[in-house]
């Protein structure tokens, strides 16, 4: 009788199945997806706020492994006594702005700003009240010399990039007040491995660029077949003019992307100063 019950169940459900749209089997899906985001935050001490749909099916396998785990306990701890940046609620931000499905361009970065109110869980961006950090500086210098008519935007918020395709990524997503690197080797740099292991794997005619030697290193295994990657030394004021300045990576990035047909991002596309 069980069986049967059981076997009657199944074919409504099928049938039901069999029904319904496109728009409706796709939004149960997103249900789904945000009912599991909810359970693994809630197993995760809430470390798994604000995450993106489209990144939490890429990195879903991650969130129940045992360093993950301890890296959320971790991150509660220092919460509890100390101020960390980003706020919790902008750790992820990339998965917010960025859909794993627009990826175009990784830019890596290792370690969010640790003065007050600088990181919001995009790699060298800043919020728009705060004065933009000297290595975002010389970013606008270079995109003035390399991209035609780009104009400093007045603030460092590079929201308008990541919402076109531009993964800004840190290795390391959270950090001590005024303490760089004081959340190194917590976990966060295989969660940040795994995303660009999924993506180099994924995708292909993505455009990696990595500035300095240990976004290079972090990116050693990007498959240069598949992809484009440019390197060159990191922009902060200690090195920038040792060959930062005339990398033109900005404009070989677009001819790349135009090469392998897709738009080019336009880099003089970021929020208006308010």
């Amino acid at each position: 009788m069980n069986g049967q019950l059981s076997t009657d169940r199944n074919k409504l459900k099928s049938s039901i199945n069999g029904q319904l749209s496109p728009e409706q089997k796709e939004r149960m899906e997103q249900n789904k997806v945000v009912a599991l985001a909810k359970l693994h935050a809630k197993k995760t001490n809430g470390l798994l706020v604000n995450f993106g749909n489209s990144w939490y099916k890429v990195l879903e396998a991650e969130f129940s492994k045992p360093y993950f785990s301890e890296l959320s306990k971790f991150v509660e701890s220092e919460r509890n006594k100390h101020t960390v940046y980003p706020p919790a609620n902008e750790v992820f931000m990339w998965t917010k702005l960025c859909d794993v499905n627009d990826v175009k361009v990784v830019i890596l970065g290792q370690d969010p700003y640790h003065g007050p109110k600088q990181a919001h869980g995009l790699c060298f961006s800043v919020q728009k009240d705060v004065r933009p950090p000297p290595s975002l500086e010389n970013m606008y210098k270079e995109l003035a010399s390399d991209i035609d008519g780009f104009k400093h935007p007045g603030h460092g918020s590079l929201t308008g990039w990541a919402k076109q395709g531009v993964l800004l990524l840190n290795a390391c997503l959270t950090v001590r007040a005024h303490q760089a690197n004081s959340h190194k080797d917590k976990g966060w740099e295989k969660v940040t491995d795994a995303v660009i292991s999924w993506l180099n794997k994924n995708k292909s005619g993505l455009v990696f660029i990595l500035w300095g030697s240990y976004a290079q290193k972090k990116g050693g295994f990007i498959d240069k077949k598949k992809h484009l990657i440019l390197k060159g030394v990191h922009p902060s004021p200690l090195s920038a003019h040792r060959g930062f300045f005339g990398c033109k990576h900005f404009s070989k990035c677009n001819d790349y992307l135009k090469e392998h047909g897709k738009k080019a991002i336009d880099w003089n596309d970021l929020p208006p100063q308010e």
